[in-house]
């Protein structure tokens, strides 16, 4: 695992809304995730995960602070061309056939005809989808347009992979089959970061955890010093209690 952070966030504030009634969703957050790591963003719903995730590919701008993706300001060209990028919700169009879809991301990904004809079926059987190429999306359940939206994200084989809710829409074979692909692409060296409210998920895959609650990181350290700090409990009930602790400290 090389010491060159991926991503860099420092002192980063997000805040939407109007001018007089501004929210801020990203309260001064700073961490790294470092290449080669798996790295597990959790917290409670409206904590600021996906506006971070928004802000890690260019979508929300800081107020302050800043964030940067292999060097690069985020969103620009040069950082997004290295990402596989998966929403919260995925929307496809719904006329478009899976092998389709793969190949409009996979073009504008830079890669030919002939590459993607070589990639595109042994992916689909990767996440599940074997025999669904040429099958409309419009029929798609929720776990299978999941499915798709994670053959996306791979399609360019990228270095840095980010999902926002990692498990939405899965059913637990499908679970099953993401983890499957998923620590394969760890022990590859890929380096993954994503937001997910299964914390078993979590506790299965990554190799730190990054918890944030009210905009602000509450705790950053190795899944293993965490589970021991608490005598091998669950990171569920890990997670539960500091948010207990820090609203009864605020």
């Amino acid at each position: 695992m090389s010491d060159q952070p991926v991503i860099q966030v420092q002192d980063l504030v997000v805040e939407y809304g109007k001018a007089k009634k501004l929210h801020r969703a990203v309260d001064g957050i700073s961490f790294d995730v470092h290449e080669g790591e798996c790295v597990g963003f959790i917290g409670a719903n409206g904590a600021g995960k996906s506006t971070t995730i928004k802000t890690l590919m260019g979508f929300m701008f800081p107020a302050s602070g800043s964030a940067q993706v292999f060097g690069a300001r985020a969103g620009t060209t040069e950082s997004r061309m290295r990402i596989g990028y998966l929403p919260e919700v995925a929307l496809y169009y719904p006329f478009m056939k899976a092998h389709e879809l793969l190949e409009l991301y996979g073009g504008l990904g830079g890669l030919s005809k002939a590459e993607l004809r070589k990639r595109i079926p042994g992916l689909l059987e990767r996440v599940g989808l074997g025999g669904h190429s040429g099958d409309l999306l419009k029929s798609f359940s929720k776990g299978m347009q999941q499915r798709l939206g994670i053959a996306q994200s791979l399609i360019t084989e990228p270095d840095l992979l980010i999902y926002d809710e990692l498990n939405s829409g899965l059913d637990p074979l499908g679970r099953v089959d993401l983890r499957t692909v998923l620590l394969e692409l760890k022990a590859q060296g890929r380096t993954i970061f994503f937001s997910s409210h299964e914390l078993t998920e979590v506790e299965a895959l990554c190799d730190r955890v990054l918890m944030i609650h009210k905009g602000k990181v509450v705790k950053n350290a190795p899944l293993e010093q965490l589970l021991a700090d608490r005598g091998g409990d669950s990171l569920e009930n890990y997670f539960i209690d500091l948010i207990k602790e820090t609203d009864s400290v605020a």
